[in-house]
């Protein structure tokens, strides 16, 4: 497949850690043998999912926000590779197939400054080009009936996975967005704050439900432009759930679930909404590791459920010492999914 690196077995044992006794994901996981199709081979694979990074962070440059993003798909490869198979899960579930080559883009943005106008519109650009390829691989993934599990990279991803789903499907999709903000914002070129309102307005997206709002990120306008389609977009707050207590998690879970899983939806996680994730827009104040791995577990467990996409992690911004852990978050995030949807599919 064309605009990929592909990641191959010589890549993977690199990176695991073999030990006696034990067996390591990165010992069963599938990869692309070399001068095979990648798409014919995926096809007659029995795994179900298809791991898939986009190192890059042009989107979350564009609306402003911190780099750093691009070094997530590096240290969650490494991390997922070292988990252990057993029983519980397993590593031949899972096919790597490797990383969105934006290794050329990503040289071109250092020169950018997203401060300037014009550079904001050239950074646009190049979003508009990665929406083009993510598109095309999550539809090709789609088409031959298995999940990806996407790791980001900016949020601005949403919308190819989303538009590529959609172009499989025949249809337009639903999606829930475990988020601190709506990334609904303004058509303004894209970014990483708006892939879901271009996926709505170009008709991709049909039902979207914003999961843990933080209420002193969002703003009017935003506000004002759901309440007028709140029939195919809805929300509630974290404020109301964890600090007000006026709304219960698990129930809150099931508005939500009852709300999208009419359809084909995907499944989208930005760990900015996690307290002290370094990430372009990092918090102090959200909700926890474990409820954000009893949501993927609750999402997870239905049979419409069609991508997984976790992104805004970024390594590069945490401590020097402890920046693996971000990568291991996602690995449990990754492997929580397997077990809850591996469930529902059997």
């Amino acid at each position: 497949m064309e605009k990929i690196i592909p990641f191959t077995i010589k890549d993977l044992s690199k990176i695991t850690n073999h030990r006696s006794g034990e067996i390591k994901f990165g010992e069963k996981m599938i990869t692309i043998p070399k001068d095979t199709d990648s798409l014919e081979f995926i096809k007659t694979c029995e795994a179900k999912y298809v791991l898939f990074g986009i190192p890059e962070d042009i989107g979350v440059r564009a609306n402003y926000g911190r780099p750093g993003a691009a070094s997530a798909w590096e240290s969650a490869i490494k991390n997922i590779a070292n988990i252990q198979h057993n029983r519980f899960c397993k590593g031949n579930q899972l096919v790597v197939l490797g990383q969105l080559d934006v290794t050329q883009v990503m040289k071109n943005v250092e020169l950018l400054d997203f401060n300037d106008i014009d550079d904001r519109s050239k950074l646009s650009q190049l979003v508009d080009k990665i929406d083009k390829d993510v598109s095309h691989i999550i539809f090709n993934l789609i088409k031959l009936g298995k999940i990806p599990i996407v790791i980001g990279g900016g949020h601005n991803n949403s919308y190819g996975n989303i538009k590529g789903t959609a172009l499989a499907k025949g249809k337009p999709i639903n999606a829930i967005n475990f988020d601190a903000h709506s990334d609904f914002r303004i058509l303004e070129g894209r970014h990483s704050g708006n892939g879901f309102s271009y996926a709505y307005e170009e008709g991709f997206l049909k039902k979207y439900f914003i999961f843990g709002l933080h209420e002193n990120y969002i703003s009017k306008s935003v506000l004002d432009i759901i309440k007028k389609i709140e029939d195919r977009v809805r929300f509630n707050t974290y404020d109301s759930v964890n600090i007000r207590r006026e709304k219960e998690f698990d129930h809150e879970m099931e508005q939500a679930l009852d709300f999208i899983n009419d359809d084909f939806y995907g499944l989208e996680i930005d760990l900015d909404a996690i307290p002290n994730i370094a990430s372009s827009a990092m918090t102090m104040s959200g909700f926890s590791v474990e409820q954000l791995r009893q949501f993927i577990s609750y999402f997870g467990k239905t049979k419409n459920v069609s991508y997984l996409h976790i992104c805004e992690g970024a390594p590069d911004l945490g401590e020097e010492k402890n920046n693996h852990l971000i990568g291991k978050l996602i690995g449990y995030l990754v492997t929580d999914f397997m077990k809850s949807n591996s469930a529902a599919l059997s």
